[in-house]
């Protein structure tokens, strides 16, 4: 299959590149000074060129706290941007594959169950929003669509912190003796591998529609913290807290664990536990924790 990847440069998209290729595909990878998908006639000069039959979109505004004084911004970049390769995928007849948020929740703060993808959404904050609205222009406009909400990605190729968890942990817990780390919101991290692992599979069923896709189990950002020094030998204090005490500018869900049985059967891919994935990713080659 002929596939474009746009932001290939971040560690999703270079981890879409390296499962993609293993598997056969042909790939065009374009980053943000090839393409700008919040400009229709940048996306017809980028992509009329690649010619693909899938077009994979790992693009996106993620400064949570930053949305909510720049929402314009987050709508152009994570609505308005779907809704214009929506409109170009259509057109031209090509399947478009997407990611969005488990942040599409949050008003059922004190629920239990996971969120399947016909619960209804309820973001609390802009950038939920703005994801969300790029969920509807997809589907409402592009009939051959996959759209994939993930949650609290890693991988190899954000290994600068930012926007990994993991990471940012790793460095913190060296730089200070004490962190206070909230413990009041329940969500999945998820390997950018995994992840990758998945949409490689998905991609062959031609089963479109709307997936969940994270790692198995859940967590809160302490819990979580405090598994990646336990694992990487790093003492430091940790202290948990809650929501109101960090005072972030954007309200986050409480609880915005996802279901994903549907993508497991669909495509018969397991995801690990998170805590499993976390200690494949400490554990590899190309990662030194002692730096």
């Amino acid at each position: 299959m002929q596939i474009t990847i746009i932001g290939a440069r971040g560690q999703l998209g270079q981890d879409l590149r390296l499962s993609l290729a293993a598997d056969g595909h042909q790939l065009t990878c374009l980053t943000h000074q090839d393409i700008s998908i919040e400009n229709a006639a940048s996306i017809e000069a980028a992509l009329d060129q690649s010619s693909p039959n899938l077009i994979i979109n790992t693009a996106a505004y993620n400064k949570v706290d930053q949305a909510e004084s720049e929402p314009d911004i987050a709508f152009a970049i994570n609505a308005l941007g779907p809704r214009l390769l929506a409109q170009y995928c259509q057109k031209h007849k090509i399947c478009l594959l997407h990611f969005s948020s488990d942040y599409v929740f949050g008003l059922e703060g004190l629920r239990k169950p996971a969120y399947k993808e016909n619960d209804p959404p309820g973001p609390i904050s802009a950038y939920g929003q703005s994801k969300l609205a790029g969920e509807y222009f997809i589907r409402a406009i592009c009939s051959q669509h996959y759209v994939v909400r993930t949650c609290g990605l890693y991988g190899k190729a954000g290994k600068t912190g930012n926007g990994n968890f993991v990471e940012t942990m790793l460095r913190l817990g060296k730089e200070r003796d004490e962190l206070s780390l909230i413990n009041d919101q329940h969500c999945t991290p998820t390997s950018t591998h995994d992840l990758s692992a998945a949409i490689t599979r998905l991609i062959t069923t031609d089963q479109f529609g709307l997936y969940h896709a994270t790692s198995q189990g859940k967590t809160t950002w302490y819990e979580f913290a405090q598994t990646i020094f336990d694992l990487a030998g790093i003492e430091v204090q940790t202290n948990p807290i809650t929501t109101e005490q960090y005072q972030a500018a954007a309200e986050r869900p409480r609880f915005s664990v996802l279901d994903c049985s549907k993508l497991e059967e669909v495509t018969g891919f397991s995801f690990p536990h998170w805590k499993q994935s976390l200690s494949t990713y400490l554990e590899s080659p190309d990662l030194d924790i002692n730096k």
